[in-house]
């Protein structure tokens, strides 16, 4: 039986200083500094909810990397609530893993726990757009268990990257250390299994990348 997961940094990340561009974060937000609170998420489950939990592995459609963030970008513009027990009208549940899942166009809501079985293990220097960064706490899923899309480098030395995830209050896209606010180095990198090739986007070529450079280099 597979636990119920939380992502208990999965909220109060600030928001953009300006709407779909990244800007640049100095440390950890006030809000992780003074709480970490829950932010439960269930196990695989069908789409749009119970009844039942799918039986079998599940399936690894094929995609790409501009279709995984052109799905994730719909839930930044719609600015999908956060809600551990919530669906979306796609039919995803609506906390960070649903929200890969949705991205990923998984035929099911997945969990930190059971993200890895339609991916597999990457390096630093592999990552692309469409990659994730998952952090499942197996001994204790409650304690900061999260997961984020990649969007890309945001800086030539690669230390901060466009994170998409699905947060409280709401999906959210913002420059964010690498490889996260809190538990960083307990954060992996992961590929999809099921991408295809072409129709990719360089890991450089993140959204709002001139802006950054006019403004902050």
């Amino acid at each position: 039986m597979l636990a119920v997961a939380t992502a208990a940094v999965a909220c109060g990340h600030p928001a953009s200083a300006r709407a779909g561009e990244p800007f640049p974060s100095l440390g950890v937000p006030s809000q992780l500094r003074a709480e970490t609170p829950g932010s439960p998420q269930g196990a695989p489950a069908p789409l749009y909810g119970p009844p039942g939990r799918p039986a079998g592995p599940p399936a690894v459609p094929p995609t790409t990397r501009e279709a995984i963030i052109g799905r994730a970008e719909k839930w930044i513009r719609a600015k999908v609530p956060y809600a551990m027990s919530g669906y979306w009208s796609d039919g995803y549940r609506q906390d960070c893993s649903g929200f890969v899942s949705m991205a990923w166009n998984l035929d099911r809501s997945e969990w930190t726990g059971s993200l890895t079985s339609v991916a597999e293990r990457i390096s630093k220097d592999q990552l692309e757009p469409g990659d994730i960064l998952l952090f499942h706490n197996a001994k204790d899923p409650e304690n900061g268990s999260h997961v984020t899309l990649f969007g890309g480098w945001t800086d030539s030395s690669r230390t901060r990257y466009t994170a998409y995830e699905q947060t409280r209050p709401a999906t959210r896209k913002q420059a964010t250390p690498y490889a996260y606010w809190t538990n960083s180095a307990q954060f992996l990198p992961y590929r999809y299994r099921g991408l295809a090739e072409g129709g990719g986007r360089n890991a450089d070529g993140y959204p709002g990348r001139e802006t950054w450079r006019r403004l902050f280099s």
